[in-house]
């Protein structure tokens, strides 16, 4: 196999040598003093994300996401990279994986292929046997999600009940059923559906997203806040947590708090209208929060000094 050292991985890819130990540091790729092939498409996928605007805390914290829920030991070899807006998400096994969220995506670029997504096996709620009924509920899961992606709703509703029959710890199929019933303003409905997804498992990033703005539409603002706090909890980098968070608490007049994740929104996610909007906010609570010290500062008396002893030293 060959081997390329140091200058000649800078020469090849056209990158410094600053980049390189940039990366090194985040632990994006081991230090070495002579690299493989395989190591050489790591590093080339690592400077098309950067090229791409992709943060460096981005791309490491999906590749640490990617590794805790697919048991993954290097995921920019084990699966093939695709970027979604400021993130990454993996496409592998033939399902497109979101780790962060612990999301399966439907593959539009696979859609209308012959070959039919199925999902990675360590995204299951319990991992598969192989089974054949274990197959048969995976089978339901993407007929549900392409039926959804074609506008047949009845199908898709009747396919997630007949999963959550057969599989009742089917965190994935709560969240789908939930989101339909959401879209349809059956909000109690879907607020059943989201708990229980949080139930059959806990640490399900996306069902607590979903939870609370199920609860913000029932204008149950404070639990609503506790179910975005819980998904920011459970993953700091998911920006669109941070974003509701900051909104909610907005809303219920806590704004330091909402300052704190509009901060948090910026730091993931700072271009786009939405990063401009948070931007906007910030100024505003900013302003505000000048206004409020100017304003109790009018009526602030300054105790005596006395007047400061000489030492000797």
């Amino acid at each position: 196999m060959s081997s390329y050292s140091r200058r000649d991985v800078l020469r090849i890819l056209q990158i410094s040598i600053h980049q390189l130990q940039g990366w090194e540091r985040a632990e994006l790729i081991p230090h070495q003093e002579t690299y493989s092939f395989q190591d050489l498409g790591q590093l080339r996928t690592l400077r098309g994300l950067r090229a791409e605007a992709i943060s460096v805390a981005s791309i490491r914290h999906s590749i640490m996401a990617m590794k805790a829920v697919a048991g993954m030991a290097n995921p920019l070899l084990e699966a093939r990279v695709v970027r979604t807006g400021t993130r990454i998400v993996f496409r592998h096994e033939g399902a497109m994986v979101d780790p962060i969220s612990r999301q399966l995506l439907f593959d539009f670029d696979r859609a209308g292929g012959d070959e039919r997504p199925t999902p990675a096996r360590a995204l299951m709620v319990r991992r598969s046997s192989g089974s054949a009924s274990q197959r048969g509920v995976q089978d339901r899961f993407f007929s549900a999600v392409q039926a959804e992606e074609t506008g047949d709703k009845e199908r898709a509703i009747a396919l997630y009940e007949e999963i959550l029959e057969l599989e009742p710890h089917y965190a994935a199929a709560y969240i789908n059923l939930g989101t339909m019933q959401f879209h349809l303003h059956q909000f109690e409905r879907a607020e059943e559906l989201y708990r229980k997804a949080t139930e059959a498992d806990p640490a399900y990033v996306l069902a607590y997203f979903d939870l609370g703005n199920v609860l913000d539409e029932l204008e149950r603002l404070d639990e609503s806040i506790a179910a975005y706090q819980k998904a920011v909890t459970l993953s700091p980098r998911y920006a669109d947590a941070h974003y509701n968070l900051a909104l909610a608490y907005e809303r219920s007049g806590r704004h330091r708090s909402a300052l704190k994740h509009w901060r948090a929104y910026l730091k993931i996610d700072n271009s786009g209208p939405w990063a401009d909007h948070a931007r906007g906010q910030i100024g505003k609570l900013l302003s505000r929060e000048t206004l409020a010290i100017a304003w109790r500062a009018d009526r602030f008396i300054a105790p005596r000094r006395e007047r400061a002893a000489l030492k000797l030293v």
